[in-house]
């Protein structure tokens, strides 16, 4: 079936990202109702406020959305988001609904945007083999680049969700202790060697039953949608502290995330295969939905495209890791954010995180303005952006995660 048309007087472009083959959902605010959130639902250079669309057009919905936030939809389950989809794709293509949504619709450069739901869970990923091996080279250049257990399972750590916030929030310098090579001892202080990571982010709509796994094949029925998500990390922090249990301190300072989260319905037309389903895996890994996609991602620092990595080449797919996170019967509950790690591809400039990027400070990456970059610097802004291939040759448009990065907080000399 062909998509339909958005309809004309809402004036979106032909090839907007935000289009009806979109529709990505959020939680706003605005200057008229500064105290109030509504959820809203990106179309062109608008949202409509679907709070109060609810109300007057889908009532038996509305209370879905009242709060301001998804938490309640996402758990409604896949009927319920179905069902809304296709309304929202009724209202905005049919003329005859004109009159009850038109002064519902806001201009997107008039609002704030909140983190959409309440994060539950926050873990996070290490699905790209060309990022671990890229890693393992720097690392252990003598030896194997991937540890034994890389391409059996998702390799992952549970983050911390207190501090994923929404993009446009400004992330401080971590401070905590690191060993320089030349150093006797450790040293604390400010973060030396501060990190990006390019990823996408799997946000969790319905729950599941403690002591029961859930199975690749059902990740549809788990799943709600898709973000982008920089998983910001202190290199220095992260590299003394993670022998022999892994990031602490050198990730849980912050993580971004976009503000619009892309349903799995719009994702339909970008499934691939992923790579991992060429090999030999345990049952419970056997992602024969093919939940690969083939997603176009882009890193700026400071306004200078510095990085194009391809989600496609992700070695395990969102279905994989969200098998693999309950099968030791882990429970999943409405809001668990996961993240697929750092994504990166097999050319340099495919590479997602600095640590790659400037081979960990050992060749210095030159941006388009004559400055070169190790690591980032204060005042350095990070902005990840995506696209997807949507239907009838459009693009599936994320927004974007955004932040620019303030400097460490140290108590002055003499304070505690």
């Amino acid at each position: 079936m062909a998509l339909p048309k958005a309809c004309d007087w809402l004036g979106v472009p032909d090839g907007h990202p935000f289009g009806l083959q979109t529709l990505p959902y959020g939680s706003f605010s605005n200057s008229r109702h500064p105290s109030r959130r509504c959820v809203g639902v990106a179309i062109g250079d608008n949202l409509l406020d679907l709070t109060t669309a609810a109300e007057r057009l889908l009532p038996g919905r509305a209370a879905d959305f009242s709060s301001g936030s998804l938490d309640v939809f996402m758990a409604a389950g896949d009927a319920a988001w179905a069902q809304v989809r296709a309304a929202l794709v009724a209202w905005l293509s049919r003329d005859h609904f004109r009159s009850a949504i038109e002064d519902l619709l806001v201009p997107a450069a008039d609002v704030l945007m909140h983190l959409p739901f309440t994060v539950a869970d926050y873990v996070d990923f290490y699905a790209s083999e060309q990022h671990a091996t890229n890693v393992g080279r720097i690392f252990r250049p003598d030896g194997e680049p991937l540890m034994p257990n890389w391409r059996h399972l998702p390799v992952g750590y549970h983050g911390r969700a207190g501090t994923v916030v929404v993009s446009g929030t400004p992330i401080r310098r971590p401070c905590g202790q690191f060993k320089p090579a030349a150093a006797d001892g450790p040293l604390f202080g400010a973060c030396r060697r501060l990190d990006f990571e390019a990823e996408l982010g799997f946000v969790v709509g319905v729950d599941s039953v403690l002591g029961e796994p859930v199975p690749a094949s059902k990740f549809a029925e788990h799943v709600f949608g898709v973000c982008l998500v920089n998983d910001w990390s202190a290199r220095d922090i992260q590299g003394w502290e993670s022998a022999p249990l892994g990031p602490f301190l050198g990730k849980s300072f912050g993580t971004t995330t976009s503000p619009w989260i892309v349903p799995l319905a719009a994702l339909e037309h970008a499934r691939v295969r992923p790579p991992s389903l060429g090999t030999t895996l345990a049952d419970y890994l056997a992602d024969t939905g093919g939940w690969g996609f083939d997603i176009d991602v882009a890193v700026k620092i400071n306004g200078h495209v510095v990085s194009r990595p391809p989600y496609s080449t992700m070695f395990w797919s969102p279905a994989q890791m969200l098998a693999h996170m309950t099968v030791n019967g882990a429970r999943l509950r409405t809001g668990d954010l996961f993240a697929s790690g750092t994504i990166s591809g097999h050319e340099p400039d495919q590479y997602g995180s600095l640590i790659e990027l400037a081979w960990a400070g050992s060749k210095p990456l030159t941006l388009p303005d004559g400055t070169s970059r190790s690591w980032l610097e204060d005042g350095d802004e990070v902005v990840i952006t995506a696209s997807a291939v949507g239907p009838d040759g459009t693009r599936i448009g994320f927004g974007d995660a955004h932040g620019q990065v303030l400097p460490a907080w140290l108590p002055e000399p003499g304070l505690p």
